[in-house]
C-alpha cells in the first residue's frame, strides 16, 4: 500500500504522527487552566461558600472529563476558525470571510487592497470611533472628514461628493449603532470616481440593506466582535468579508504574507506581498485569531437573530413611549429595505421645543441613574489630528451637522436585554426629563 502523502506543515502547525513530532501547542491548557477560565467567566455571587462548593464539583468533573478525553491540539487558526468563516459566508451570503483580531485589522486589509499609500485621501464620517481612520493615519494617508446626516448620524453622501478630489482613494461609510448609511448613493459616487469602499460595519453584524447583508455592499466590510457588541469573541475579535477576488489571499493577509503552498527552495514556506487593485503591492500584517474565539462565535451567531430581535423590541417599546412626547425624535426603525442591528438606540431632542439641550438632558438623566453615552465625539475634537498637522478648526466648519448633533441634540440609550422594569424605568425617566425641560 502506498504511503499517504503528509500535508506540508511548519512551526505553527502539528507535524502529526512521527517518531519525534513537533506539536503546535508548546504547553497544553490543562484542567487547572480551564478551571481558572471558568472562575473568571462566572465569578462568585453573594453566597461565596455555596459558590466554592459548586466550584469544587466542577473541578472534580473536569478531572474526570480529562481522563476520558485529550488536550486540544490546535489553539490558533485551526478547524474551528475555518468552520466559523464558512458559517459567516452562508449567513451573510458573501464569497470570502476572514476571522481577524479586531475590526480595525479588517479595515487595514481592505484599504491595502484599495492601494492606499502615503498622500492618498480617504473620506470617513466626522462622527465615528477612532479605529475607522487608524490605518490611514498610521501610513501617512490623509483623512478627509465628511459631515453626517443628522437623522441617522451616518455619513452624508452629499458631503462626500463635495470632498472627493483627484487624490481620493477610498470611502469608509460607518453603520452607527447598526443602522445603515445611504449605501446606494455612496456606491454610485464610488463607481463614478473609481473609488474603493471599505465599510466600517463594526456595529452591523446581522443587519441588511436592500436585500444585502450590511458590510457586503462595498469592496470590503469589517465587523467587530468586541465585548460590547451584540455578539462577541471573548472580549476582542473581528471578521472581514469581501466578494472581490482578493478574498483568495485572506489567509496570507491575516498572517504576514505567509505562503506554505509555494515554499522557497530548501525552506518550509515563502513570504509574499499582497497584490491589490492595479499593480499595488503591500506587506501583510499579523492578525491571527484563536480557536477558542471561533468556538464562542460559532455558538453566538446561531442566536444572532434572537439577539437582534430582543434589541429591536426594546427599541420599538421606547419609540412607542416617546412617539407623542413633544421634544423627542424617536430612533429610526426597520423598513422593508433596511434591517438594523439595534446595537444602540439613537436618541435625539428637538431643541426648538425645549428649554435646554442634550447636555442638560444628560445631566438630568444621570441624576435618575440612567446611563447614556453620546457615541462618539467628532474626530476633529481629539488632540491627535491637530498633533498630526490637521487644521481641526477648518474641518469643524465643514461639518456643521456633526458639531450640532454632538453638542446639542443626540445621545444613545442602551438596548441590550434589559429587564421590563429597567426598560420602563428608563422610558419614564427620559419622559420626565424632557417634560421638565419643556416647562
Amino acid at each position: 500500500m502506498e504511503e499517504k502523502k503528509k500535508a506540508k506543515s511548519d512551526f505553527r502547525y502539528s507535524t502529526g504522527e512521527t517518531k519525534v513530532p513537533w506539536a503546535a501547542i508548546g504547553e497544553n491548557v490543562d484542567t487547572d487552566d480551564t478551571l481558572e477560565i471558568v472562575k473568571f467567566l462566572i465569578p462568585p455571587g453573594d453566597d461565596k461558600d455555596d459558590y466554592d462548593e459548586q466550584l469544587l464539583k466542577v473541578e472534580e468533573e473536569l478531572k474526570k472529563l480529562k481522563e476520558k478525553g485529550n488536550y486540544a491540539t490546535k489553539l490558533s487558526l485551526g478547524n474551528k476558525v475555518k468552520e466559523l468563516e464558512e458559517e459567516v459566508k452562508k449567513l451573510l451570503k458573501v464569497k470570502y470571510a476572514c476571522l481577524v483580531t479586531n475590526a480595525t485589522a479588517g479595515f487595514e486589509i481592505g484599504l491595502k487592497f484599495c492601494g492606499l499609500k502615503p498622500g492618498d485621501e480617504v473620506i470617513a464620517p466626522a462622527i465615528t470611533f477612532l479605529s475607522t481612520i487608524q490605518y490611514p493615519l498610521e501610513i501617512g494617508a490623509k483623512v478627509v472628514l465628511a459631515d453626517i446626516d443628522p437623522r441617522t448620524i451616518n455619513i452624508d453622501p452629499e458631503d462626500i461628493a463635495r470632498k472627493i478630489t483627484g487624490r481620493t482613494k477610498a470611502i469608509m461609510p460607518v453603520y452607527i449603532g447598526g443602522y445603515p448609511p445611504d449605501m446606494d448613493a455612496i456606491m454610485k459616487l464610488a463607481r463614478e470616481n473609481n473609488l474603493g469602499v471599505v465599510e466600517d460595519s463594526a456595529h452591523a453584524f446581522g443587519g441588511w440593506y436592500q436585500g444585502k447583508a450590511s458590510g457586503t455592499i462595498g469592496d470590503f466590510g469589517s465587523y467587530s466582535f468586541h465585548e460590547v457588541k451584540n455578539v462577541n469573541a471573548l472580549g476582542e475579535g473581528g471578521i472581514v468579508v469581501t466578494n472581490t477576488d482578493f478574498g483568495e489571499d485572506f489567509p496570507k493577509s491575516r498572517f504576514g504574507g505567509f505562503d506554505i503552498a509555494h515554499p522557497i527552495e530548501k525552506w518550509l514556506y515563502d513570504v509574499v506581498a499582497l497584490k491589490g487593485k492595479g499593480e499595488h503591492y503591500s506587506v501583510a500584517g499579523n492578525h491571527s485569531s484563536t480557536e477558542v474565539q471561533a468556538v464562542v462565535l460559532l455558538n453566538q451567531i446561531k442566536r444572532v437573530g434572537k439577539i437582534i430581535e430582543t434589541r429591536r423590541k426594546n427599541a420599538e417599546y421606547l419609540n412607542s413611549r416617546f412617539a407623542e412626547i413633544e421634544g423627542i425624535i424617536p430612533s429610526p426603525l426597520d423598513t422593508d429595505e433596511i434591517k438594523g442591528t439595534y446595537h444602540l438606540y439613537l436618541f435625539r431632542l428637538d431643541t426648538d421645543k425645549l428649554n435646554g439641550d442634550i447636555q442638560d438632558f444628560k445631566d438630568k438623566l444621570t441624576e435618575k441613574g440612567v446611563t447614556q453615552i453620546p457615541h462618539f465625539a467628532p474626530l476633529y475634537r481629539f488632540s491627535y489630528l491637530k498633533q498630526l498637522g490637521y487644521d481641526t478648526e477648518a474641518i469643524r466648519k465643514t461639518c456643521p451637522n456633526a458639531e450640532e448633533v454632538f453638542l446639542h441634540k443626540f445621545t444613545h440609550l442602551p438596548l441590550y436585554p434589559l429587564t421590563e422594569e429597567q426598560l420602563k424605568y428608563m422610558a419614564d425617566s427620559v419622559i420626565e426629563c424632557v417634560e421638565e425641560m419643556r416647562k
